[in-house]
């Protein structure tokens, strides 16, 4: 039985929601953002705030039951506070900056990196070696943050690369003589 999909998500003051079958949007001050429940919940509007249901105790339908408030909680927080994701660069020469909505990255290969930046998402670098990602979408935010991560990951041996915030990064012993 689900812990999490038992309690309701509270709207708080400023947000607005519908429920109209599965689907779910959820307005407030940063923007409008919808979600669809799958077929083996049942989504309703009790009392200010939005509850999550299994349709029956199958299986499925009890692994949805957590999944689905926890998007629709995860809408009502992006719409209020937003998400941000930060990263930073480690490396002698590795620099990003956004010019128009273009995150240009320099990380040590023959040519730059531009990255396109995804409508809704917002990218910012207060300091030439860190990168801000911010958004309404906590999927969208995670995702890009993952995208420009890829383009040079931490390596292990001198801990060169793009990096999450906080992200420990276990180093190797190099070769000895």
């Amino acid at each position: 039985m689900s812990r999490i999909g038992k309690k309701p998500v509270a709207m708080p003051a400023g947000v607005t929601a519908a429920v109209d079958g599965n689907l779910v949007k959820v307005k407030g001050a940063k923007g409008e953002l919808s979600f669809r429940a799958p077929d083996n919940v049942v989504v309703s509007m009790e009392e200010g705030a939005i509850k999550v249901a299994p349709k029956d105790e199958s299986q499925r339908a009890r692994a949805m039951w957590g999944m689905s408030r926890s998007q629709v909680a995860n809408l009502v927080e992006g719409v209020t506070k937003g998400y941000e994701r930060k990263l930073e660069i480690t490396g002698v020469g590795y620099k990003a900056a956004v010019a128009g909505k273009v995150l240009k990255l320099s990380l040590g290969y023959s040519h730059d990196v531009d990255y396109e930046i995804p409508a809704g998402i917002a990218i910012a670098t207060p300091k030439p070696t860190e990168i801000v990602v911010t958004g309404i979408d906590k999927q969208r935010v995670g995702q890009t943050a993952a995208e420009i991560r890829e383009f040079r990951g931490p390596e292990p041996y001198q801990g060169k690369g793009v990096r999450y915030a906080g992200e420990f990064i276990f180093r190797k012993e190099g070769k000895k003589k």
